[in-house]
């Protein structure tokens, strides 16, 4: 620019002689032209000597600023950067605080619900026994039904005759003990006795004064804790109260259950996740039918333990064996630690009133009965589809108990035994949802990635 304006002035100027010929020749618009470009450059320079100067205080000022961080040097090495702090920590620390945090979660919500159960545990536990006295009753019900009877008179005839009998059950066995118990303290005292003396004869070497210490020792333990017993029976009256509430409730909820079974079913299932309702609905079903095997099946074993070891003690001349058989039958709804208790007490029984001998045989028929159900009757009757490991029976039944008492131990081994039915299905249906989303395979593989047969349905 400046040289094109240096260009022609020099050229005007220094023409030899012919100024005023060659200023002739340059228009006036041309001289106008180079002086507008010379402004523009002058003003260029001025506005970029401006901005450096800008840009100088700026970095003053900011070097001043207890934040400003100025740039690493050119010939710095370079620093690798800070890695994710998730990174950082070590994958089998991490798989353990996930599941750790999962399971605390778990626990809590285990922990809240016992606690709910624990407040109403007289609903839950009539609730229970209403579900359990339907699977007993409901394939009456259906039977009924296809013989062209309707479902009210059908329900009312099922409940009317389930419920007769079990209170001729309950009666029966009052009944019994009313008449029997004259005679079986009587029984008792010559038990007693004759026992004392045995002791004496046995090689154990006992001395009657040992025996009559364990007597006074008895007699003070009793007198010492004579408040104990007076409030657990004035507690008594309120477990009768809440017996007769709760019996009341199982009453009306069998009925319901019962009679509208399958509308509650579709009810509850609408609270299920729409994503999770197809599996429900099939498992759902399954569950009710292993309850109703189980159920069915116990009745049915309890029965024969019931009248086999009834007739062998019986035919021993234990008293009260009817009685005696009818606590079999209902302890035997407690798996294991019921036929340990009901044996155990008409061994006890059998020794107080008719002898060691007596007391011995009765053991024998106990184990010879018990052992026949365990491994023949359970196996043939309960099936494939309810069998529960005996560790399972024993830690459930124990949990059961320490939770709700004795409804807690009956209702233990039969929730095991759904929730086992559950979760082998609900397995096998996500099993097959994911074969079925998955991609069909290509090519060679495909016969290869062909299941051979269907999966096993887990409710047999």
């Amino acid at each position: 620019m400046y040289g094109l304006t240096g260009r022609l002035q020099g050229g005007v100027v220094g023409t030899d002689g012919g100024e005023g010929r060659i200023m002739s020749r340059v228009p006036g618009w041309l001289g106008r032209l180079g002086a507008g470009l010379n402004r523009m450059g002058r003003q260029w320079e001025e506005r970029r000597a401006a901005a450096e100067r800008e840009h100088t205080d700026a970095e003053q000022d900011m070097a001043g600023s207890p934040a400003y961080v100025p740039p690493p040097p050119g010939y710095a090495p370079a620093v690798a950067p800070r890695p994710d702090p998730a990174q950082a920590v070590p994958w089998g620390v991490r798989v353990a605080a996930e599941a750790g945090w999962r399971l605390l979660v778990l626990a809590g919500t285990l922990w809240v619900l016992m606690r709910v159960i624990s407040a109403v545990q007289l609903v839950v536990l009539a609730f229970v026994a209403a579900l359990l006295m339907t699977a007993l009753l409901q394939p009456t019900v259906g039977r009924l039904r296809r013989l062209g009877v309707p479902r009210g008179l059908a329900t009312a005839l099922t409940a009317l005759l389930g419920f007769v009998v079990m209170g001729l059950v309950g009666w029966f066995v009052t009944w019994q003990v009313m008449e029997n118990i004259d005679n079986l303290s009587g029984q008792v005292q010559d038990g007693i006795d004759e026992l004392r003396r045995w002791l004496l004869d046995s090689p154990f070497h006992v001395t009657d004064k040992q025996i009559n210490d364990i007597a006074e020792n008895l007699r003070e333990a009793i007198g010492a804790n004579t408040d104990q017993i007076t409030s657990a029976g004035l507690e008594g009256v309120t477990v009768v109260v809440e017996t007769l509430t709760g019996i009341l409730l199982a009453v009306f909820s069998t009925l319901f259950l019962l009679y509208d079974g399958r509308r509650i079913w579709e009810w509850t299932l609408k609270l299920v996740p729409a994503a999770a309702r197809p599996g429900v609905a099939g498992a759902g079903p399954r569950a009710w039918r292993t309850l109703t095997a189980y159920v069915r099946g116990t009745v049915i074993v309890a029965l024969i333990d019931a009248i086999f070891i009834g007739l062998g003690i019986y035919f021993l001349d234990v008293p009260m064996a009817v009685p005696l058989a009818v606590f079999i039958f209902l302890f035997a709804f407690i798996p294991l630690v019921g036929a340990v208790v009901s044996g155990a007490l008409a061994v006890v029984v059998a020794l107080v009133t008719q002898g060691v001998f007596t007391a011995v045989m009765t053991l024998a028929v106990v184990l010879a009965v018990q052992q026949i159900e365990g491994h023949i009757l359970q196996p043939f009757i309960l099936g494939r589809a309810v069998r529960v490991h005996p560790l399972a029976v024993v830690l459930s039944v124990t949990a059961g108990g320490m939770v709700a008492g004795i409804g807690g131990a009956v209702v233990a081994v039969p929730l095991v035994a759904v929730t086992n039915t559950v979760v082998g299905y609900l397995r096998t249906y996500s099993q097959e949802a994911a074969l079925r989303q998955s991609p069909p395979p290509h090519g060679a593989t495909s016969t290869d990635a062909s299941p051979a047969e269907p999966p096993a349905d887990p409710a047999g």
